[in-house]
């Protein structure tokens, strides 16, 4: 079997609707759109949630609250996921985006407290939780805030 000798099975392809092309077509003189109205004038369109005039149903609730555009977004990572790491390694942002657990530096990293520490770090972050700064000076690391 070549590529020239391939077919779709019959009945696949359907051929195009083709509008306004005499009575006898069934889609001729209006070709499908109806007697007048807003619908049947060419260049309709309408927006998203368009009802017909009435106001929209998102426009009707009552609106709430609002975004604190400058709200402080974090990188987190937790001591679980230092375990990779042996020890006297320096843990820095750029290394944990290098590793992969960092997606991004945008975002500065901030070290939470949950699992248990087994090697002894040298962590470089923008911020620790309480928990998290215990373990890692428990376990004979350092904590060290950037």
């Amino acid at each position: 079997m070549r590529l020239h000798e391939l077919s779709p099975p019959v009945g696949a392809r359907k051929a195009a609707k083709r509008k306004g092309r005499g009575k006898a077509s069934g889609l001729g003189k209006t070709s499908g759109r109806g007697q007048k109205g807003q619908k049947a004038r060419s260049g309709f369109k309408t927006r998203r949630a368009f009802e017909g005039g009435q106001m929209p149903y998102f426009q009707r609730l009552p609106k709430r609250g609002f975004t604190n555009i400058f709200k402080q977004r974090w990188s987190i990572v937790n001591l679980v996921e230092l375990n990779r790491y042996t020890d006297d390694t320096v843990v820095t942002p750029e290394l944990l985006y290098q590793e992969g657990v960092l997606k991004s530096l945008k975002d500065p990293l901030k070290v939470l407290g949950e699992g248990d520490l087994n090697s002894r770090l040298v962590v470089r972050a923008h911020g620790f939780s309480r928990q998290a700064r215990a373990k890692i000076e428990t376990a004979g690391g350092k904590a060290e805030v950037i």
